[in-house]
């Protein structure tokens, strides 16, 4: 009592809340009498929970109350002055349960605080042996943690549920945990009481949606799977979650008839021969509150081992041999299995029971109660054994009462109730054992059932032969000893931790909560509450099919009987009925049997108390309704009833179906109901501005549209779709529209049916939810598409006429029920009852209208300026302007289908679409052809896709000769201006055809002008509502194919349009298989583009992706030919033209080449290298209309040379012949290889041959001539050397690869070198570089960073200073690392093209001096490139003053002079660094070819000499003893150096000369030098003292000293390739200097004495 000063009766608010008010009253007394309590608290109620004789209520804020006897404080508390748990205070809780005597709360974090009773551990609080767990006086933390998962996790709840001995809860994972007692919790264990929460693993992996509890079974409604063939076997890890994992069933199989040897009806996993463990109950203080006639805790738990029928624990069960004189009567009136257990007893010599005299000594104790019989006198009353028996089936786990008592200190006399032909020898109370052999019974009887379909148990064998898809949706698990492997369900949250609808199935795409539900039963069943057509207990949760594809949205389970409520507000009511509470006298009431609801309720919420049921349900009004079933009672007997009866016995009157209840109206607008034990209650809201009322009319004509869209689906369109003659009925076309809108409106169907589902979920909790959340708001457009097609497919089937065949195919089909289905048409109709089916299907369309004015509503009872107006107003346009659009396609339709009636023909037919509609027509001659023939008659059509011309007309008769349509995608119109003629015109273009329309009147033109224009716009994508006329896109995109002759005649374009010609981006596809993808410009291609030409002779396409001119190839491509051939290059007017590329054939073929070079009209001309990979021989000349012809020189793979000249692709006139060992011949040549007339041949050793010659190289020649030995004075050798000179019929540097250059002055937009605008070609490269990074997307991120920095475009017209010479110098490196400029396109040119000619045969010593000029011309070009874009840049070797301010930049690849600060620009300074690094390898190789044999001699040296010490050596090479380094340095630690030292001199400067192998640049090599120089004077500084200056007599022996310990391979090549390519401007200076003493060293290493 210390608690009630907290009670807020006490503490109430001057104006009690508009939300939650609470009304509580008794149920059982007469409706008339009834007067529900009015709880007068200062807040809402959000959830009020009953027990059987206690209650709890949640509040706003999370508070939580307590009413009734609250045994567990010795309390008896009214409800008017609830008291509140104070211990619950500062934890929001957001749920509370109510068991049978316990009681539970969630919190908004998902933690669990129970408390009450405790005796079968239901609050799971304490450890067993204790003697303090009878109770659990104020709320404790009950933790749900998951102990399958490393490390153990604490599980979140949602949803709680409480029963009498039980307690279930719902985890945010989907996932179902319980604790307590009895077979109730679905547990795989032997051991009860479970204290803590255990995962319920039979429906592991499942997605539980809601859990409730009786007495003593429990409820789940649960997703249903995704349908699955299980014809084919899958792999274990393919699975599906709760799938059995033994096994899978066919098609054929039913789903129950699963391996009997593993599973029984029991939900119990079965052997041969089972050992039975239980353990006792442990004894309690409880005892006390045992009835009389029994010790207490002489029952074994139900849930003790998997079914305890034996004390002791070690009985044998062998179910295939049930008792011989046990008899099973299925054909009794009731259903009821008749059974003689005593007999059975007797003659069962394998009993459960060993002893028999204890077992006859409990049946009279047992049989000791009295047995009295009482009749209901409500008819029908079939129930088929006494409440009081309903337990017989299954122990309690517990040493409690029976199924109505509980812990209640009196004892009373069980009543016991039989059939008139029963017959049974007795009748047990609920709390006493469970004889095996019924047990045993059960089970042959189940079996018998499950194997053969013969069934003998309370159901229908209709119920039973559900067959389908429907069952196998849901498979039960097989029940495992162990956990299966942990799996976790869908990722589908709840969105509230603890609202009444926290569970509420949402989906996981659009969170419309699922209709796709099944429901699970288990638990005790001897009153048929489970539902399975049977009384046996299941101890392992078991989908009741009869209910799967019922959509179920709520479970709710009394004491001993079942509610079930569907999306289509009907209620399925099975179970226990001694009072009436099923709401109907069906037979039997072991499976789930439809509540007899009055015409025009509707129900939306239940609940089910001890013994009565209580709905929830729209009525005729939008205020909802209460309906009641149950026990009603006289007057006389009710108070009496009420004082001295714990648990109703069968009530002495109770109606047949649910009776309104009629102070319902006077509650204000009801949100929930809730029921237990004897008491109701509800929460009502009032009606504040009209909010909660509007909300309730939404809700409810979105459940009673959903009804009638059910009934429509169950009477016409389901026995249609699923007749055989529909088909021919309807005709082709019809038939598939038809079955279009069957599917749209299923689609529809199950929209308002999820959706009208989560409004009863917002109802429940409209003081938690927002407006703006409601899935109207939310998912408008999903609502709007559903919509748009439902109207689109009934429009379409109307067009066609296919409700005519259609109403006639219904009263064939329909018979009897085509009166009810003329029921369902809400417009009126004639007194003949015919249906009028296009009314019928275009009713759900006033549905958006409703939708716009209940939001419309609810938008008015906010302020303007809040979102939640805004969202509402909204939403409310939307809804109301799409009404209004689909209206306007309905009179479309209706207009279309008037018209096609009016003008039906055959050759009207050819036009008739499903989507075209009619917009308007020229019957009338109001539009006609503009200079038209005086009797030509033409009428025009404009469909809303088309507009179609027909010539040669009669509109009246719908006849014309011909037709032709226009598609509007591609009709571009525009009104012709009134001139003097007085024509009212307006012109139509066409891709391949314009003419012009001249209306009759001015008004005839606006109409067909502004309609045209809305019907284009409308079609393009636009609004289509008034259009102002030639407003109409001149570009779009659209699809069109081509008839016309012409180059694309038959192709289908796809693709961008600009006034009536095709003009953008786009694909073409002709039928013979060419296509192309790219640009158009004015009707042609035009641009970059992809093309694909079929080669039928090869079979196989020809391939180009390139630039395009006025639909020709032209500029710059790749083409791949069908023969293998690719050429990549440029091309002009189609053919192949300026420079380019062609591969031919493979490697692997007889043929295979490669030419580089000029194109001139498709033809190899101008300079070209050709390489002949099958010959082995490259060819590196010019080119004649594709010969050979000019100077050339050609090189083979067995390193003969030859230059000369070509004639008519041969070799012809004079020529230079030189072989690999310098054997030369140059004479005059008449074909390949082949020598005819004077020549001169000239041997490796000196001597030379002079005469006529004739034959070919190879082959052998004929000499007649003069032989010479080497003249003394060497006059006559040195003509001779002359003529045997390389380089003189070589084609010259400056002349080679115009082409490339050409190419690249093109790009800039130039038509030759230096020809054209500057600003044009800094355009052009902008343009080029843009259009590059838009449409490469897959560049990587440095390659875009480089394209940005490059649309810049520099500063180029001013003067040059060494300021902006650096940036100019950044400028063209950045340049050239992409290709997609034109100066690094020019780059990666050369580079391939000097690849192609130096390497591989062409890696040919003789060619070196031919690569180096080669090299030098590119930079004299490139550099005249460069100076056009920056003309402020010097002739080469000219100077750029530096500015003061900064002279240190003209360091790098530049000399200063000495007098004044001026910077020397060249094109080797500038241009080298960027081009030399990509060239290096080839042109290396060369020189190392070149120096090969000093080389050799140089090395050989190098070898040699290393092998002596350091002081050793420094003395051989004459170096002053000063210079001699006397420490070294390793590892930081100073050693002196001795004469056997190596290596350990000079050491810095021998590494830094080592460096000059790892550079590209003759700059960056003499930087190494000239570093290396530095180096070595640091380390001689330190012996010297002052100032010291070098003499070359001291300093060419040190650093021969130095070259020689840096052992540098190729040095020759080095020192050449410097010597070559350096920049002039540093050949005198100090630079030069250091590079002539590394030569010098070089030359004398080569030079050294060997001995």
């Amino acid at each position: 009592m210390e608690n009630r000063e907290e009670s807020p009766a006490d503490e109430q608010a001057p104006t009690p809340p508009e939300r939650g008010l609470l009304h509580i009253w008794q149920s059982g007394g007469p409706s008339e009498q009834l007067c529900p309590e009015r709880v007068l608290l200062s807040r809402c109620v959000l959830q009020v929970a009953l027990g059987e004789h206690h209650g709890l209520l949640l509040t706003q804020g999370g508070q939580v109350y307590s009413f009734g006897e609250l045994l567990w404080r010795d309390l008896s508390v009214p409800v008017s002055a609830p008291v509140l748990e104070a211990s619950l205070l500062g934890r929001t809780v957001v749920r509370v349960a109510a068991g049978g005597f316990h009681c539970g709360a969630l919190s908004e974090q998902g933690n669990i605080y129970m408390w009450g009773e405790n005796t079968a551990g239901q609050c799971g609080l304490t450890e067993r042996g204790t003697a303090t767990n009878i109770t659990v006086s104020e709320p404790c933390p009950v933790t749900v943690v998951d102990n399958e998962v490393v490390p153990p996790v604490m599980v979140r709840v949602v949803d709680l549920a409480c029963g009498r001995e039980h307690s279930l809860a719902l985890s945010a994972q989907n996932e179902l945990w319980a604790w307590g007692s009895g077979c109730q919790l679905g547990l795989v264990t032997s051991t009860f009481p479970v204290w803590r929460p255990q995962k319920v693993e039979h429906l592991a992996g499942r997605h539980v949606i809601q859990v409730a509890c009786g007495a003593y079974h429990s409820l789940a409604l649960v997703r249903s799977l995704p349908q699955q063939n299980y014809t084919t076997q899958k792999p274990p890890e393919k699975r599906e979650r709760g799938q059995s994992p033994r096994y899978s069933l066919t098609e054929r199989e039913e789903p129950l008839a699963v391996d009997d040897a593993h599973y029984c009806p029991l939900g119990v996993e079965l052997t041969e021969v089972m050992t039975v463990e239980t353990s006792p109950r442990r004894r309690s203080p409880r005892q006390r509150l045992q009835p009389r006639g029994r010790a207490a805790g002489s029952s074994p738990g139900s849930g003790a081992g998997p079914c305890p029928y034996s004390e002791d624990g070690k009985s044998n069960i062998k179910l295939k041999n049930p008792p011989a004189n046990t008899k099973l009567e299925p054909d009794d009136p009731d259903g009821s299995p008749k059974s003689h257990p005593l007999s059975g007893w007797t003659a069962n010599k394998n009993s459960a029971f060993p002893d028999e005299m204890e077992l006859q000594n409990l049946l009279q104790k047992l049989s000791g109660h009295s047995l009295e019989t009482r009749h209901a006198s409500g008819p029908g009353d079939t129930d088929s054994l006494s409440s009081q028996t309903s337990d017989d089936s299954c122990v309690s786990s517990t040493p409690s009462t029976d199924l109505f008592t509980s812990s209640y200190k009196d004892d009373m006399t069980i009543k016991s109730q039989t059939n008139n032909s029963g017959g049974v020898a007795g009748v047990y109370s609920s709390s006493s054992p469970v004889c095996s052999e019924e047990v045993r019974l059960c089970l042959e009887k189940e079996r018998q059932a499950l194997q053969g379909q013969k069934s003998s148990s309370l159901t229908d064998i209709n119920q039973k032969g559900k067959t389908g898809a429907n069952r196998r949706r849901s498979l039960p698990g097989t029940p495992t000893h162990g956990s299966p492997r942990r799996r976790r369900p869908c990722a589908c949250r709840p969105s509230s931790a603890g609202r009444t609808q926290a569970a509420a199935p949402e989906e996981a795409g659009d969170m419309l909560p699922s209709l796709e539900t099944e429901v699970w039963s288990w638990g005790r069943g001897s009153e048929g509450q489970l539902g399975h057509g049977d009384q046996l207990a299941r101890l392992q949760p078991l989908c009741i099919k009869c209910l799967t594809g019922e959509e179920v949205i709520k479970v709710a389970a009394g004491s001993h009987h079942s509610l079930a409520l569907t999306a289509q507000c009907q209620v399925y009511s099975w179970g226990s009925n001694m009072c009436g509470q099923l709401g109907h006298v069906n037979s039997p009431v072991t499976v789930p049997q439809q509540t007899k609801l009055s015409d025009g309720l509707r129900a939306w919420d239940v609940s089910a108390g001890q013994s009565h049921s209580l709905l929830l349900a729209d009525g005729d009004c939008v205020q909802p309704v209460l309906l009641y079933c149950g026990q009603q009672q006289e007057t006389s007997s009710y108070q009496s009833q009420r004082s001295c009866q714990r648990s109703p016995n069968r009530a002495e009157s109770y109606s047949v179906r649910p009776t309104l209840l009629p102070f319902c109206m006077e509650m204000g607008y009801i949100s929930s109901v809730c029921s237990g034990g004897q008491s109701c209650a509800v929460l009502a809201d009032q009606n504040v501005m009209g909010f909660i009322s509007a909300i309730h009319e939404l809700a409810s004509r979105e459940r009673q549209f959903y009804c009638w869209l059910s009934s429509v689906r169950k009477l016409l369109l389901t026995p249609l779709c699923n007749r055989e003659s529909v088909c021919p009925s309807l005709g082709e076309p019809c038939t598939h529209l038809f079955f279009s809108l069957c599917e749209s409106l299923v689609r529809l169907s199950v929209l308002i049916g999820r959706h009208s589902t989560s409004l009863s979920y917002f109802l429940h909790d409209v003081q938690g939810c927002d407006v703006i959340s409601l899935h109207l708001l939310t998912h408008t457009q999903h609502f709007l598409d559903i919509y748009k097609e439902y109207c689109s497919s009934v429009g379409d089937f109307q067009v066609m006429n296919g409700f005519q065949s259609l109403h006639k195919l219904s009263r064939e089909c329909l018979g009897s029920q085509h009166t009810i289905l003329a029921q369902l048409c809400v417009s009126g109709q004639s007194a003949s009852d015919d249906v009028d089916l296009v009314s019928l299907l275009y009713w759900p369309l006033q549905q958006l209208h409703q939708y716009g004015r209940v939001l419309l509503k609810l938008a008015a009872c906010y302020d303007v300026l809040t979102t939640e107006y805004q969202s509402l107003h909204q939403g409310s346009s939307q809804y109301e302007s799409l009404s209004l659009s689909l209206l306007r396609k309905k009179k479309e339709a209706e207009t279309t289908f008037l018209f096609w009636k009016t003008h039906s023909g055959k050759t009207t037919e050819i036009l008739r679409l499903p989507q075209r509609r009619v917009v308007c027509e020229s019957s009338n001659r109001s539009l006609t052809l503009q200079n038209a023939g005086r009797f030509s008659n033409h009428w025009f059509i404009l469909f809303n896709d088309a507009l179609v011309h027909t010539q040669g007309a009669i509109p009246s008769q719908s006849l014309f000769s011909t037709h032709h349509v226009y598609p509007l995608t591609c009709l571009w119109v525009t009104p012709v201006t009134e001139n003097s003629s007085g024509l009212y015109a307006i012109k139509i273009t066409c891709p391949e055809e314009s003419f012009t329309l001249v209306a009759s009147t001015p008004q005839e033109k606006n109409k067909w002008l502004r309609s045209l224009n809305q019907e284009v716009d409308h079609i393009l994508g636009g609004g289509g509502h008034g259009s102002s006329p030639g407003l109409t896109a001149m570009s779009r995109t659209a699809s069109y194919k081509f008839t016309g002759e012409g180059r694309f005649k038959d192709a289908r374009y796809t693709g961008a349009w600009l006034a009536g010609r095709v003009h953008g981006r786009g694909n073409m596809k002709w039928p013979d298989g060419r296509t192309y993808s790219g640009n158009f410009k004015n009707g042609l291609e035009d641009g970059y583009g992809e093309c694909i030409m079929p080669n039928k002779l090869l079979n196989r396409p020809d391939n180009y992706q390139g630039q395009w001119r006025e639909g020709k190839i032209h500029g710059f491509g790749k083409y791949k030919y069908a023969s293998g051939e690719v050429y990549e290059g440029c091309f002009c007017d189609g053919q192949r033209h300026g420079y380019g590329m062609l591969s031919s054939g493979k490697l692997a073929r007889t043929s295979s080449s490669v030419f580089i070079g000029q194109w001139v009209h498709d033809r190899k001309t101008g300079y070209g290298v050709y390489d002949d990979i099958t010959r082995g021989e490259k060819y590196m000349g010019l080119w004649l209309d594709d010969q050979r012809h000019g100077n050339a020189v050609v090189v083979t793979q067995h390193c003969v040379y030859y230059e000369g000249t070509f004639r008519e692709n041969k070799m012809s006139g004079p020529g230079l012949l030189v072989s690999e060992d310098d054997t030369a011949l140059h004479g005059e040549f008449s074909d390949d290889w082949t020598v005819n007339g004077k020549g001169v041949l000239s041997l490796s050793n000196g001597d030379s041959l002079e005469g006529l010659f004739n034959g070919e190289w190879t082959a052998g020649l004929k000499v007649v001539g003069t032989y010479y030995k080497p003249a003394v004075d060497g006059a006559e050798n040195k003509d001779r050397n002359i003529l045997l000179r390389l380089g003189q019929y070589v084609v010259p540097a400056g002349q080679r690869w115009s082409c490339v250059f050409d190419e690249c002055w093109s790009r800039l937009g130039c038509d030759g070198a230096g020809r054209g605008e500057r600003i044009t070609a800094w355009e052009n490269i902008a343009v080029t570089i843009t259009s590059a990074r838009r449409n490469s997307p897959d560049l990587s991120r440095s390659q875009t960073k480089i394209l940005e920095c490059l649309e810049l475009i520099p500063q180029h017209g001013e003067p040059v200073t060494t300021t902006n010479y650096d940036n100019i110098r950044r400028y063209l490196t950045k340049a050239c690392e992409t290709p997609h400029h034109p100066l690094g396109w020019l780059v990666e040119t050369l580079v391939t093209v000097y690849r192609m000619t130096y390497v591989g045969v062409g890696s040919n010593r003789r060619l070196l001096r031919q690569a180096v000029q080669e090299v030098q011309a590119y930079l004299t070009h490139f550099y005249s490139i460069v100076r056009f874009l920056f003309p402020g840049l010097p002739d080469d070797g000219g100077i750029i003053p530096d500015t003061p301010v900064s002279p240190s930049k003209s360091r790098h690849n530049s000399s200063t002079t000495e007098q004044g600060l001026v910077v020397v620009v060249s094109c080797s300074s500038l241009l080298l660094p960027l081009l030399l690094p990509r060239l290096y390898p080839p042109l290396f190789t060369l020189y190392c070819l070149q120096e090969e044999p000093e080389e050799a001699q140089y090395w050989e040296r190098i070898l040699r000499l290393n092998k002596q010490p350091d002081q050793s050596l420094l003395s051989f090479l004459g170096v002053q003893e000063k210079f001699w380094p006397v420490w070294m340095s390793i590892l930081g630690e100073k050693k002196q150096i001795v004469s056997s030292s190596k290596d350990a001199c000079f050491v810095s400067a021998v590494e830094t000369l080592q460096q000059i192998s790892t550079t590209f640049t003759p700059s960056d090599k003499l930087l190494v030098i000239q570093k290396t120089f530095e180096e070595l004077t640091q380390e001689v500084k330190p012996m010297l003292d002052g100032d010291f200056l070098w003499c070359m007599d001291d300093l060419l022996p040190l650093f021969l000293y130095v070259v020689l310990r840096a052992r540098i391979r190729n040095l020759g090549a080095e020192v050449s390739l410097i010597e070559d390519l350096m920049d002039p401007n540093v050949q005198h200076g100090e630079m030069g200097l250091m590079f002539t003493t590394l030569k010098a060293c070089y030359i004398q290493i080569q030079q050294e004495s060997t001995t």
